[in-house]
C-alpha cells in the first residue's frame, strides 16, 4: 500500500491541473456565453447572452423579467458591415424578454447590444456589442472523440511532466500517450470538427492565421521533438517539462481567440 501512495498523489494532481486547465479554457473562450446580473427599476435580473450558434436557426436571445413594466429593445448588426445596425423591441413571453437573431451562414457574425428600460431609465446589459458567431452542426460521433482525446492528451501532458520532474521511470511512456492522443485529437478529428463547423478543414500555418489550427501545430512540433529526444535517451528530463509546460500554455489561449 505503501508503494501506492505516491501514484496516487501524482494522479490526483495530474487530474485536478487537467481540469483545472480544461475549465479555464472553456470559461475565457470566446464563444462561451456573457453571464452577468443587472439592476433596472426594483428588480434585480440575471442573464446570460450568446455568443455562439449553429448555423441554419436562430440565436434566440432570452431574458428573465419577471417585472411587465419593463421592455427591451435589441440593436444588431454584421460584423464589419457598413451598413447601419438594426433596431428592435423584444417581445415578452411570460416572465421573459426574447429576440431571435437572424441565421448567419458557418463563421458568420453578428454584432449585438441589448437595453432594458422601464418609465424611469434604460440599463444597457454591455457596455461594448457582444460578437456571436454561427458555425454548422458538428455530429456528436465526431465531436466527442475530439474533445475526449484532446483531454487525454492534456492529461497525460501534465503527467509526462510531473514525471520528469520527479524523475520517475514513465516520461516516455506518458510522453507517446499524449503525442498519440494529441494527433488523433488535434490533427485528425480537430481538421474534421472544424471542416462542419466551418467548411474548412485547416486554416493554420501556412495557409492561414487561424490560432486553434497554429497552437495546434506548435504542440504538436514540440510533443514530436519531446518523444524523438526520449526515445534516444530516455533519462532525457528536459524536453517532457519543455513540451508539458508548451500545452498548458496552448490550453490557456482560449479557442478562436483570433476569429474563424
Amino acid at each position: 500500500m505503501k508503494n501506492l501512495k505516491p501514484i496516487y498523489w501524482i494522479w490526483s494532481v495530474t487530474v485536478l491541473l487537467t481540469v483545472f486547465f480544461a475549465y479555464y479554457q472553456r470559461k475565457t473562450g470566446p464563444t462561451y456565453p456573457i453571464k452577468d446580473t443587472a439592476i433596472v427599476g426594483n428588480d434585480v435580473i440575471h442573464y446570460k447572452l450568446l455568443r455562439s450558434c449553429n448555423s441554419g436557426q436562430g440565436a434566440e436571445i432570452k431574458i428573465q423579467v419577471k417585472d411587465s413594466n419593463i421592455i427591451g429593445r435589441i440593436y444588431f448588426k454584421k460584423f464589419r458591415s457598413p451598413e447601419p445596425r438594426d433596431e428592435f423591441w423584444m417581445k415578452r413571453q411570460g416572465e421573459y424578454l426574447t429576440y431571435t437573431l437572424p441565421s448567419q451562414p458557418p463563421a458568420g457574425k453578428l454584432l449585438y447590444q441589448v437595453v432594458l428600460m422601464d418609465n424611469y431609465k434604460s440599463v444597457l446589459l454591455t457596455p461594448k456589442p457582444i460578437l456571436i458567431r454561427f458555425k454548422g452542426k458538428v455530429p456528436s460521433g465526431i465531436l466527442i472523440p475530439h474533445i475526449l482525446f484532446m483531454f487525454l492528451a492534456m492529461l497525460f501532458s501534465t503527467r509526462a511532466g510531473i514525471e520528469a520532474i520527479l524523475k520517475r521511470s514513465k516520461a516516455f511512456l506518458y510522453s507517446y500517450l499524449t503525442l498519440a492522443f494529441l494527433v488523433a485529437g488535434g490533427i485528425i478529428l480537430g481538421p474534421i470538427v472544424q471542416w462542419y463547423a466551418f467548411g474548412s478543414f485547416w486554416s493554420g500555418f501556412p495557409f492561414g492565421r487561424d490560432l486553434t489550427d497554429n497552437k495546434t501545430f506548435l504542440a504538436l512540433l514540440f510533443w514530436v521533438t519531446a518523444v524523438i529526444v526520449l526515445f534516444r535517451h530516455r533519462e532525457n528530463r528536459t524536453w517532457p517539462v519543455i513540451a508539458s509546460v508548451m500545452l498548458i500554455i496552448v490550453f490557456l489561449i482560449p479557442h478562436s481567440l483570433l476569429g474563424s
